[in-house]
């Protein structure tokens, strides 16, 4: 009955994770984004939106309660599909494939941060 529940705990926190670090990714690269179109049209507005969308992001992928080096290194694969995806939609840029390429291997690595800590390994 322990072991179960313990299987529970650690299963949703691994989808509450994800769902956190989903709204983090999509606010550092959306402030990135605020910030990068403010800097280019000259707009103090944008410019200070963008500032408050990372600062949020700080906040939001800090409230996940693990080690931090495995906390950012879990981050980073979904910040890194994020912003590939976000360029492409957003900006209209051509992904090469070597990009998609090294997604797999960010998101590998991810995998191995995440799934390795909890074996022991």
């Amino acid at each position: 009955m322990r072991a179960a529940l313990r299987r529970y705990e650690r299963e949703h926190m691994n989808v509450s994770a994800g769902l956190l670090f989903i709204g983090a990714a999509l606010l550092e690269v959306g402030g990135d984004a605020v910030i990068r179109k403010g800097l280019r049209n000259g707009s103090l507005f944008l410019i200070l939106t963008g500032f408050i969308m990372l600062g949020l992001y700080g906040v939001v992928v800090n409230t996940v309660n693990w080690d931090f080096s495995r906390l950012l290194g879990v981050y980073i694969a979904f910040f890194a599909v994020v912003s590939v995806v976000f360029g492409g939609l957003v900006f209209q840029e051509r992904v090469p494939m070597t990009t998609w390429i090294g997604l797999i291997v960010i998101c590998a690595g991810a995998m191995l941060i995440q799934f390795g800590a909890a074996r022991g390994l």
